[in-house]
Formats: C-alpha cells, structure tokens, sequence
C-alpha cells in the first residue's frame, strides 16, 4: 500500500485503478500531503462514523452533487454540495465521489476528470496533486476508475458497501453486497455532535450574519422597503466571502412578519411598525440561523409592539436558562407556551380560563405556531437523532410541574389533531407530542427561537371559528395588537459541559434600537 509520512510520499505506479488509467494519474495518486490543520476534518468525521456504524470492515460509497441543467434548459441548476458527501470529505466540487474502506481506514476522493473542452467555459477542477493538498484525504483518484475500484473491492473483501439510499444499479452489479439501511443513522448520530472545526464554521458564519444585520440596522432609516433589506444582507455578506445564504431571506414587515416563511420581500413599509427579519450566512457549507426584529423607526411606535417584544424576549431567556447538557429540549419547547400564556393572559388577548386550561386546549398555537428550535449543522434545520424519540425521564428537575403533568394529548384531542394536520404538523406532531426525548449533549448546535405572531388568516380561518378557542381569545383586545404583525427573536447556542454558549452576537433589544438611531 502507499506508504503515508509526514511530507511527499514517494511515487509509485502501481496500476490499481484499471488498465486505462495513464501514467500521469498514477502518479499523481501517490501524492501525500501532511500538513491538516487547516482542513476540514474528513477523515475523522470517516472514522466517527465508522465507529458508529460497529463494523470492522465494509465500504461507505457516497456521491457529491452531479451537475444537472434546469428542466427544459441549457442553463445548469445552481450547485450545492451533498451534506453528507459534504461531511465524508470537506470538497465542494461538482461530480465526485468519495469512499472510505473501514478495514484499512482509507478515505478517496474520486475527482472528476479535466475534460480540456470544458476548461475553457467552467474552468477545471482539482488535480489530483491540487486535491491532496486541500482535503483531509489518503488518496485522489479519477472518477473513470471508480467502477473498476468498487468491483475489484467486492470481489476482495466481504464486508457491505454502504449507502445513504438505495442504488438499483450498484445492487445489480453488486449483488447482495448493498446495505442502504445503516449508513444514515450512523452518519446522523455523528453529525448532532460538532467537533471544535465544525463549531468554528458555524461560530464564523454567525459572525458575517452579523455584521450583516447590523449594516441593516445603521442604515434601516433610508431603506423603504423590504427589497433593499435584503439586498443589503446579500450586499454584506457577499463582501465577506459568504457567497450564499443558508436559506431564504425573509424580511417581512408588518403583517408579513406573521408569515413563518415570508419570503417575497417585495413590499413597501408605508406605516407599518415591525420588521421581522430572518437571515443567516452560510460559511464553507455550514449555516448560521439569526432572527431579529425591531420598529422600523428606531423607536418602538406602539404599546402593544412593545409588550409583545417584551414578552417574546422573556420566552427566549426563560427556554435559555433550561437548555444544557442533559436538559430535554422538549421540555423547552412546553415552557414557551406556557410563558407565553401566561404573557397574553396579562395583556388581556386570553381570557376566560387558566393557564393550565388554555394550554391543554393548545390554543396558544394560534400565536405561537411553530417549534422553539432545531439543530443546525450542515443544514440550517440540520440532522436530529436528539430532540425526540427516547427514554430519557430523568430531566424535570427545573420544569414546572404542569408542563409534565398536564401534555397535550393529541390522540385524543380533536382540536390538536386538526392544528396538527392544517396548521403546524411539524412542530405539535414532532416535538410536542415526543415527550421521551433524550438529553442534549455537548457539541450540539441548537436554536433558540421563540415569537408571538398574529396572522389574521389563520386567527379567522382556523382558531376563531373553534367554539374551543374562540372561548380564549378575546377579540376586541386582539384587534388593537394585530398591526404588530409578528416577533420572533433567535440565536445560535452552541451545547458546553456547563451550559451553553450563544454563538450569535447581533445585535438585538436596545442595542439594536440604538444603532437604528444612530446613537452607537
């Protein structure tokens, strides 16, 4: 086998990938570089999940995203890089491969090869000498060899090849050797768990998102209209190298704060109050989740924007204080209903029952649609084995006894079976009906992002015509607070052994008013 030091390797031309391989790619194989310090962590992200899977020999085989043009064009779709492809090997270059055989811990990459007709238009990829330089990798390889590779691993060992999914041309040209069962879980196991390169991919993307709100913020008073909000963001973070969003930008403002995932932005302000504004970079595939809202003044134009603001940001720091090492998020999730119950029965919006009798009619859906979180990585709703689905029942020790005592009960509930279905299938049947979840750990990157919404189409649709909600809901106080649109207010918080850390620094609350006006 190649020999691997600490420097250039010495060169050999071994022909292991086929007869048609050329010399020059032989001897590029033999490449080895050593420094990977500055790399992507791939070959342990290989070994995690190796680890995971409980395997002693076998072969993960993942492809890359293949360029493909749109349909009916001539124009190729916008490239993004398979996560999970992503995670087994930090390239982000189209039409590649990688595998990892388990036995003797070998991570490839097959590279696609340089066709010169192509060079002209696209420019090339990776040489293989280029690849080994910057991928935390053992060997690089041409893809035109990869059907050979695969076969002639096949018939030498036998363990599985595994795959994210099912491959009806590899289970026919590799009977019963596929596995497309295993991979997933073990690979998502890995993922919840972000080692320190990851987290300073995620604590950098958090970075640019800021600086990218708060350019908003100081220049919020010559903007007009939600487009140049939006442009402003893409404006700020192009500038700083992160090229692509980890999601849509929503930038709604007044009623179309209420929508969860308002994303026109295309509107003027004209007299409206609030900006809801949800934006986050991505930095070298990872994503960074950063909501903020504010008065579009500088200066809160209503008592009841204000108290709603009020209310939302104590949701967050009470879920805040519950979330750490062990601490079921679930439980999190209960707590900002209850908080924002207890939040709207003061201000007169509930009415005509307790705490406990509005919670357990779900009613606080209605303005509170959507779950406290999720986990973010790769994805900006990134992989989860964490939030629901386990045994775990020794965690109550800081919720409040009805939160435990008093769930909703969604089998038996007509109402919260409709909300589930019409309204917030993935919140009330994901996380609020799981109440077995297991604790977070260390490593985890979770949001926590709480909001009081009022969507008049939703309120009179769905939750004022019920003879259960309506009951609740006192419409003549409701109607003063309808122009506040929504609120929602999120950060990133990154899992420690104590606690945990905010890893995202925009600027919100009174500082953020501060630099609409200009004072800072």
């Amino acid at each position: 086998d190649w020999e691997r030091t600490s420097h250039t390797t010495s060169l050999s031309i071994r022909s292991r990938d086929g007869p048609n391989m050329s010399v020059l790619e032989a001897l590029d194989i033999a490449i080895k570089t050593a420094s990977t310090l500055d790399k992507y962590p791939a070959r342990q992200h290989a070994q995690r999940v190796a680890q995971a899977l409980d395997v002693d020999q076998g072969l993960i085989y993942l492809p890359g995203e293949q360029t493909i043009n749109w349909p009916d064009s001539n124009q190729p779709r916008a490239f993004r890089q398979l996560r999970y492809f992503l995670y087994l090997s930090g390239c982000q270059e189209p039409d590649c491969f990688v595998t990892y055989d388990i036995a003797t811990d070998r991570l490839v990459l097959w590279l696609a090869p340089i066709d010169p007709r192509k060079v002209v238009w696209t420019g090339r990829g990776s040489t293989v000498r280029e690849a080994l330089d910057k991928y935390d990798i053992d060997e690089a390889r041409f893809t035109p060899s990869l059907d050979h590779y695969l076969k002639k691993w096949v018939a030498r060992h036998a363990g599985s090849v595994y795959l994210l999914h099912p491959n009806n041309a590899l289970a026919e040209s590799l009977p019963h050797r596929i596995n497309s069962k295993s991979l997933r879980p073990a690979m998502d196991e890995c993922r919840v768990i972000k080692d320190s390169h990851e987290i300073s991919l995620v604590r950098k993307a958090n970075h640019i998102s800021a600086l990218a709100h708060e350019k908003v913020l100081r220049k919020l008073r010559s903007f007009k209209n939600e487009a140049q909000i939006e442009a402003e963001i893409l404006d700020v973070c192009t500038a700083h190298g992160a090229k692509h969003q980890a999601y849509s930008i929503i930038a709604g403002s007044g009623p179309n704060a209420a929508i969860l995932h308002y994303v026109k932005n295309d509107e003027d302000f004209g007299d409206r109050q609030l900006m809801c504004l949800d934006a986050g970079a991505e930095w070298q595939g990872y994503a960074a989740d950063v909501t903020r809202t504010f008065p579009l003044s500088g200066k809160w134009p209503s008592k009841e924007a204000k108290q709603i603001y009020d209310l939302v940001q104590h949701m967050q720091t009470k879920c805040m204080d519950m979330l750490g090492p062990g601490k079921r998020f679930v439980d999190a999730q209960y707590l900002a209903h209850l908080v924002a119950i207890e939040g709207l029965l003061d201000l007169g919006i509930f009415h005509n029952g307790s705490k406990r009798e509005i919670y357990e009619a779900g009613t606080s859906v209605a303005f509170f649609p959507h779950g406290l979180g999720h986990h973010m990585g790769l994805e900006v709703h990134d992989v989860s084995t964490v939030l629901t689905k386990s045994t775990a029942t020794d965690v109550h020790d800081k919720v409040a006894p009805e939160i435990t005592q008093h769930l909703p009960d969604i089998d038996n509930n007509t109402e919260l079976r409709s909300l589930s279905t019409n309204i917030v299938p993935a919140m009330w049947s994901s996380a609020l009906s799981e109440t077995s979840a297991p604790g977070l750990r260390p490593g985890n990157v979770v949001t926590c992002e709480p909001g009081i919404y009022f969507n008049r189409e939703a309120l009179e649709t769905v939750f004022l015509p019920s003879p259960v909600h309506s009951e609740y809901i006192n419409k003549t106080v409701l109607e003063r607070f309808m122009p506040v649109g929504g609120v929602r207010i999120e950060d990133d918080l990154l899992i420690t052994k104590d606690g945990w850390e905010n890893l995202t620094t925009a600027a919100k609350g009174e500082a953020a008013l501060r630099m609409i006006r200009g004072e800072v």
